[in-house]
């Protein structure tokens, strides 16, 4: 069958009309990240360059546990109900803050749905974690990588990192095909390494299901199954450190002069130590485009100690 010249172009203008009300709608379903956990003796601000303009693969999800969850009623129910364990964890998640990177192969509208699939499936499973145990637990994680085998016709890689750091400078994290955190010490001036064996990685969600849930049996997989999943636990260093946390839009960043990341990043930061973490990320973002122009959706959080 054969269109003349103005029905290809009705044609076009309808595809175009439903394509711009798919990105309207798309980007009022995409969830705000929440707000910027506060944290005695922390600063916190991150963000992301997205590629299509206002939503893209890259997404994330900032954990106030003091304003997200009513800790206060909690800690009372697990006291009357005798749960001693969870009021301990309740009360310890009153001193955290917690962050989540989420980044889906891909830089397009349909990408920004799935992120906010996992925004909204991570967030409903940590009020039941908080219910159940009074802290989030690696639980959560074995249930949202099977979920997402099961459901992996999209046949995209999604990547994750969660970490939570508490006043206490402890930072524990579990990452799935994301880059390791980063720490730049104010006092060297530079990177510092981390021992390899703190610095434990897992496939990306979906990939492989998870050995050790109880449905297992009810979920076959050809290339086996994924090892329990670790929690890779730090202790942040002195006044002034700086810790990131980002996607590997950052670290595959490149241009003319090669790799923006570490060596470029880390002038950078020399720059702009001193400043508040909100100015740290403005300074970063601006040195990674002007480096060059960005082929990858880009998320990056800046943890900074007092």
């Amino acid at each position: 069958m054969f269109i003349d010249e103005s029905e290809a172009a009705d044609e076009l203008q309808r595809l175009t009309r439903e394509l711009e009300n798919f990105q309207r709608i798309a980007q009022q379903l995409v969830p705000l990240p929440g707000d910027v956990p506060t944290l005695e003796g922390f600063e916190m601000w991150g963000g992301s360059i997205q590629l299509s303009g206002l939503v893209g693969g890259d997404h994330i999800t900032y954990v106030d546990f003091k304003t997200r969850f009513d800790l206060n009623a909690r800690i009372e129910r697990a006291r009357a109900e005798g749960r001693f364990d969870v009021v301990e964890n309740l009360k310890r998640c009153q001193h955290m803050g917690g962050v989540a990177l989420i980044d889906v192969a891909g830089h397009r509208t349909t990408d920004a749905l799935l992120a906010a699939m996992l925004h909204q499936a991570f967030l409903l499973g940590a009020t039941y974690e908080l219910d159940l145990y009074g802290q989030i637990t690696r639980r959560l994680f074995e249930n949202l990588n099977t979920r997402f085998y099961q459901s992996s016709g999209t046949n995209k890689f999604v990547s994750f990192i969660y970490g939570e750091i508490s006043d206490d400078a402890k930072f524990r994290f579990l990452s799935a095909g994301q880059p390791y955190p980063s720490i730049f010490s104010s006092k060297h001036d530079r990177f510092m390494e981390v021992s390899p064996h703190l610095c434990l990685s897992f496939p990306p969600l979906g990939m492989l299901p998870s050995f050790n849930v109880i449905d297992r049996s009810t979920t076959p997989s050809l290339l086996g199954f994924k090892e329990r999943y670790e929690i890779n636990e730090w202790t942040l260093m002195g006044r002034g450190d700086i810790l990131l946390m980002h996607t590997d839009g950052l670290t595959e960043h490149e241009g003319p002069n090669g790799r923006y990341f570490p060596d470029a990043l880390e002038q950078k930061l020399r720059e702009v130590k001193d400043l508040g973490a909100r100015q740290i990320y403005e300074a970063i973002r601006a040195d990674m485009i002007a480096f060059a122009e960005p082929e990858d959706d880009a998320s990056v959080v800046v943890i900074k100690v007092k």
